[in-house]
């Protein structure tokens, strides 16, 4: 598994790699946020379980390590001025799982909010949440109100949390709610993608510059279905559990190195 790097420590090469690539773009002037605009950053954080029987351990051991790495990106985005951060936590597939396993991952959130929210709000993140969050134990989504009140106006960092979150839910509960405000007398033909766009979990964030997989498999998983539409992707064989400065570092350089048309020319 990576260690974390310690934040009183020497900087890694990998860190110092990281530092010298951002540094040379702001003064050439070839970012206005990050190289090539990674304004937003999301990821699917797979491998947990079989990093974890890889090393004879149980699930829930890959899943702890897999916090170690939020930790680790949650303290290096930053350095590439990425404001959004938007990881994939749970899914609505993930229920089909054993439920020792899906009971360890809320444990894990949990225990997260209880040791990082101070550290956070320190650092400036805001905790969002996608997804709907009432199949949640009451004391586990006050804990997650609690945390998102705490970090509200926070603007170093916007750690946007995907929780019992599906792609195809998202869009019917925004269907859903479409069809309530043309039976209230909107008409349909007025409407355009904004509109649409605002009734989603992600109504008042930009979209994903950058997606990246980890874990080897190559498709989406059902996330961020609409917001994905001209989002570069990234795939690693890395397991989430070892994702950390030398991999973000590579992610990044393969994204300055893309063209982004957007449909065009």
């Amino acid at each position: 598994m990576t260690t974390e790097t310690d934040a009183g420590a020497a900087p890694t090469k990998a860190m110092q790699k990281v530092t010298k690539a951002a540094q040379e773009a702001e003064v050439s002037g070839a970012r206005t946020e990050t190289p090539q605009g990674i304004g937003h950053l999301a990821i699917i954080m797979d491998g947990n379980g079989r990093w974890a029987t890889k090393r004879g351990l149980p699930r829930v051991m890959g899943h702890r390590a897999g916090v170690e790495a939020v930790r680790r990106i949650v303290r290096l985005c930053p350095t590439y001025r990425i404001q959004h951060l938007t990881i994939y936590a749970l899914s609505t597939e993930n229920w089909k799982r054993p439920e020792t396993e899906t009971q360890a991952l809320l444990s894990l959130l949990s225990e997260f909010i209880d040791k990082e929210l101070a550290t956070l709000v320190q650092e400036g993140v805001s905790i969002r949440v996608l997804g709907d969050l009432s199949p949640l134990p009451q004391a586990l989504q006050a804990k997650i109100a609690h945390a998102v009140s705490s970090t509200v106006g926070m603007e170093n960092l916007i750690l946007s949390i995907a929780l019992n979150y599906g792609g195809r839910r998202e869009l019917l509960r925004a269907a859903q709610a479409m069809a309530k405000r043309a039976l209230d007398g909107e008409d349909p033909e007025d409407w355009s993608e904004d509109d649409f766009a605002k009734e989603l979990y992600t109504h008042d964030l930009p979209e994903p510059d950058l997606l990246i997989r980890t874990g080897g498999d190559l498709r989406v998983s059902n996330f961020l279905l609409w917001q994905i539409a001209y989002t570069e992707l990234w795939c690693t064989e890395t397991y989430w559990p070892d994702f950390g400065e030398k991999e973000l570092a590579e992610a990044i350089h393969v994204f300055r190195s893309r063209e982004r048309r957007f449909g065009g020319i």
